[in-house]
C-alpha cells in the first residue's frame, strides 16, 4: 500500500470504522429486540440463543478464510463483497416469516460479516504502520465498539417499539451503502506480498468443531446432558479439535498457524478476547430477558437502562487505545479484568438487580472493564507479527472474540433455561441467574490474570522469537526466488 496522507489515513479508518459499526449496532440492537422476537415468533431460550449464535459460529467459521482470501485477492475487493453480502442479508432478516428462516438469513448475514472487521483491522493495520499511530487507531476502533453499545439499546429501543422487531435490520442497508460507495472511492486495493494458499480441510473441521460444540452447550438443557444425542455431538466437537492440530501442525500454509501461539502474548490476546465477549454476549442475554421479561419494562427503557455500562464502553475505550500506545498493554488489561470481575461479584453476591444503585454501579464497571478490553486485545495480537501475517493475526483475534461471544451465550443461555422462559417469576429467573453471574467473575479473573502472565518482559520475548520465524520464512523464500531455485 502506497503511503497515504494523513488526512487521507483518516477517511480510511473512518470508512473501515462504519463496517464495525454496522456489525457492532446489529448484535446490540438485536439483544434488545429479544423479548419481541421471542413472543412474535414463538421462540423458546434455546431459539433465541440461535438467532445470536447462528451469526456468531458462521462468523468465527469464516473470518480466517476471509483473512486469507483478502491478502491474495485484494482487502479492497473482499471488504466491498462483504458490504454488499451483509446488507442483502440484512435485507433478508427483515423479510424472515419464521424463526427457522430468520436463522438461516442471519447466516448469510455472517457471511458478509466475515469480510468486513479482520478485512478493515488489516487494511488500518496496513494504512497506519508507525506503531504508535496505529495503538491510537486502534483505540478509535475500539471505540465503535462503544457508540455501537450507546447507540444500539436505544435505537433498537425505538424502532421495537415504534415500527417492530423486523425494522432493527433495515438500518444496515443505507449505512452499507455509503459505507461500499466510499469504499470505492477512497480505500486503496492491497494484497499481501505473497498470500497464503486456501485450506479446506482446515476449515470444514474448523465449522465441524464449532458448530458440534455450541449445538451440545444450548441443546444439552433440554434433552439432557447425559444424553446420546449430546454426546455425540461432544464427541464430535472433541475429535474435530483434536484432528484440527494434527493436521494443522503438517500444512505449510495452514488455516491457523499453529506457530502464532509460541507468542505468549498473542495466545494471551486470543483467550483473553474469547474470555471477555463471553462475558459480554451472557452480561447482554441475562440483563436483556431480565428487564423486558422480569421487570417488564419496554424496549426502549431497556436500552436506556443499559446506557451507563455503554457510555463507560465509548469513553473507555479510546483511553485504552492511548494507554497502550503510550504504556503498553499491561495496565488496561489489569484494569480491565478487575472491573469486569467486580461487576459479576455485585450481580452474583449482592443481589444487584433488586437495587437500582447497585445495578448502576454493575453496569458502569462492566462498561469499564469491557471499554478497556478490546484495544489491547488487537494490538497485542498484530503488534508482535511481521506485517506481512497482520491479515491472519487480526482474524484469529476477531476470531476468538466470535468464538468468545457464541460461548458466552450458549453457556449462559444454558444456565438459564430453566428459569428464563417467559412466564418466569423473578424469583425463579434470579435463582436461575445466580450462577451466570460466577461464569462472568470467572471471566473477569481471567482477564486479569493472563494480563500479569502475558505482558511482561518474558511473554514480549516470546513474541520476538515468534516474529522471527515468520521473517526467517519471509527472507528464504524471497532468496529462493531471486536465485530462481
Amino acid at each position: 500500500m502506497t503511503d497515504l496522507s494523513r488526512r487521507r489515513r483518516l477517511l480510511v479508518l473512518a470508512i473501515c470504522c462504519m463496517s464495525l459499526l454496522i456489525v457492532s449496532l446489529d448484535n446490540t440492537v438485536l439483544n434488545v429486540a429479544l423479548p419481541s422476537m421471542q413472543h412474535e415468533l414463538g421462540a423458546s431460550v434455546s431459539g433465541m440463543q440461535w438467532t445470536i449464535d447462528a451469526y456468531t459460529l458462521v462468523l468465527a467459521s469464516l473470518l480466517m478464510l476471509a483473512g486469507s482470501t483478502a491478502d491474495r485477492l485484494g482487502r479492497r475487493r473482499v471488504f466491498m463483497a462483504g458490504l454488499v453480502v451483509f446488507a442483502l442479508g440484512s435485507l433478508l432478516c427483515s423479510l424472515a416469516p419464521d424463526l427457522g428462516w430468520l436463522v438461516v438469513f442471519r447466516m448469510v448475514q455472517a457471511v458478509g460479516g466475515s469480510m468486513l472487521n479482520p478485512v478493515a483491522m488489516s487494511i488500518i493495520t496496513n494504512t497506519f504502520t508507525d506503531p504508535r499511530e496505529r495503538a491510537r487507531a486502534i483505540g478509535v476502533w475500539g471505540g465503535v465498539v462503544g457508540i455501537s453499545m450507546a447507540a444500539g439499546p436505544v435505537i433498537g429501543g425505538l424502532l421495537v417499539q415504534s415500527v417492530g422487531w423486523r425494522s432493527i435490520f433495515w438500518i444496515n442497508v443505507p449505512i452499507g451503502a455509503l459505507a461500499l460507495l466510499l469504499t470505492f472511492r477512497y480505500v486503496p486495493e492491497s494484497r499481501a506480498p505473497r498470500p497464503r494458499r486456501v485450506d479446506p480441510v482446515g476449515q470444514l473441521l474448523v465449522v465441524v468443531l464449532l458448530g458440534s460444540l455450541t449445538y451440545a452447550i444450548i441443546e444439552a438443557p433440554e434433552a439432557g446432558w447425559t444424553s446420546a444425542q449430546i454426546l455425540a455431538f461432544a464427541v464430535v466437537s472433541l475429535v474435530s479439535l483434536l484432528a484440527l492440530i494434527s493436521y494443522e501442525r503438517r500444512r505449510r500454509e495452514p488455516l491457523i498457524d499453529l506457530r502464532f501461539f509460541h507468542s505468549a502474548p498473542f495466545a494471551g490476546a486470543t483467550v483473553i478476547a474469547v474470555c471477555a465477549f463471553a462475558a459480554l454476549g451472557g452480561f447482554l442475554f441475562v440483563n436483556t430477558l431480565y428487564l423486558q421479561n422480569i421487570r417488564g419494562l419496554s424496549a426502549l427503557n431497556a436500552g436506556l437502562y443499559m446506557l451507563p455500562m455503554a457510555g463507560m464502553t465509548l469513553i473507555c475505550a479510546p483511553l485504552s487505545g492511548r494507554l497502550v500506545g503510550s504504556r503498553g498493554p499491561r495496565l488496561p488489561l489489569l484494569l480491565a479484568g478487575c472491573a469486569m470481575a467486580a461487576s459479576g461479584i455485585l450481580f452474583a453476591a449482592f443481589h444487584t438487580e433488586t437495587a437500582p444503585a447497585l445495578l448502576f454501579t454493575g453496569y458502569v464497571l462492566f462498561g469499564i472493564g469491557f471499554g478497556l478490553v478490546n484495544a489491547p486485545i488487537t494490538n497485542t495480537a498484530v503488534s508482535g507479527m511481521p506485517r506481512t501475517q497482520a491479515g491472519v493475526a487480526a482474524a484469529v483475534a476477531s476470531t476468538s472474540r466470535q468464538v468468545g461471544q457464541s460461548l458466552g451465550v450458549a453457556v449462559i443461555g444454558a444456565v438459564l433455561a430453566g428459569g428464563a422462559h417467559a412466564g418466569a417469576t423473578r424469583p425463579e429467573f434470579l435463582a436461575a441467574a445466580h450462577p451466570a453471574w460466577w461464569i462472568i467473575v470467572g471471566c473477569g479473573a481471567a482477564i486479569l490474570l493472563l494480563g500479569a502472565l502475558t505482558t511482561g518482559a518474558r511473554a514480549r520475548a516470546t513474541a520476538r522469537r515468534t516474529a522471527a520465524l515468520f521473517e526467517d520464512e519471509t527472507t528464504h523464500d524471497h532468496s529462493r526466488a531471486s536465485t530462481g531455485s
